[in-house]
């Protein structure tokens, strides 16, 4: 599979590893220093491009894509607020699209125990709920995709809330939320890939849910897994259709 990296910084070094290790070849990488070549045809080249560059790149990248013709994984995030726009784009120009806040089997696995958690918890209202991100001081959104994923779990799943809320820790402001929101309270710290903490809270005691992530490989290969997947499918995916674990539960 020749596949095109949109993003060229730390993620897309590693994404290049994987896929190289898995048989694949990349036939082109962009970088804020060689954005001329994202080029149609230089586009075409590729079975697949996988995109993990930033909120300001990812939409004219997804469009160049699709102008293309060629597949595209999107891994970047801060840009869901034009979700539905894309997806409406995608489907009536027979385009193929799948994004994810977090391509790493482990985290999709805590997306999955979170909402069963969820649904456990909808009949103990004693309990209440947050989320907390932490991640490395180089990312630029905040809550992160994989928070916000999270949030969304908890939300459908729990009668009590209705919507998140975000703070981001040492910001001037700080947001006092209702008992009907979900706050999300993100934190930035050097050197810090990637760590979600699921608590809920009572006056009796506290329940923890936590993924840590050691390194960036982890969304890397998930990355590669979710475009040999896309590979020859037409439509608009997301990562959850890749690891679909409601088969096995």
């Amino acid at each position: 599979m020749k596949i095109a990296l949109l993003g060229y910084g730390k993620m897309g070094q590693i994404i290049e590893r994987f896929a190289l290790e898995r048989g694949h070849e990349v036939v082109l990488k962009i970088h804020d220093q060689n954005g001329e070549e994202m080029t149609k045809r230089n586009l075409q080249q590729a079975d697949v491009a996988i995109d993990f560059s930033t909120p300001d790149a990812v939409i004219p990248n997804i469009y160049q894509c699709f102008d293309a013709n060629v597949p595209v994984v999107v891994g970047t995030t801060g840009w869901y607020g034009k979700l539905q726009e894309v997806k409406n784009d995608c489907m009536s120009g027979n385009k193929s699209l799948l994004w994810g806040s977090n391509f790493s089997i482990g985290v999709n696995l805590f997306f999955h125990v979170n909402k069963v958690l969820a649904r456990l918890m909808n009949k103990y209202p004693v309990y209440d709920v947050q989320v907390e991100e932490i991640h490395h001081t180089q990312k630029l959104d905040a809550p992160s995709g994989t928070a916000i994923t999270i949030a969304e779990g908890i939300i459908e799943n729990l009668d009590r809330k209705d919507e998140w809320v975000n703070v981001l820790a040492a910001a001037e402001t700080d947001i006092v939320s209702q008992p009907e929101q979900l706050l999300i309270e993100s934190l930035r710290i050097e050197q810090v890939p990637g760590t979600h903490t699921v608590l809920y809270s009572s006056e009796v005691d506290d329940i923890e849910f936590k993924h840590t992530a050691h390194s960036r490989a982890g969304f890397a290969l998930g990355a590669v897994v979710a475009a040999e997947w896309l590979q020859n499918k037409q439509g608009f995916f997301s990562v959850s259709d890749v690891f679909d674990f409601n088969k096995n539960s």
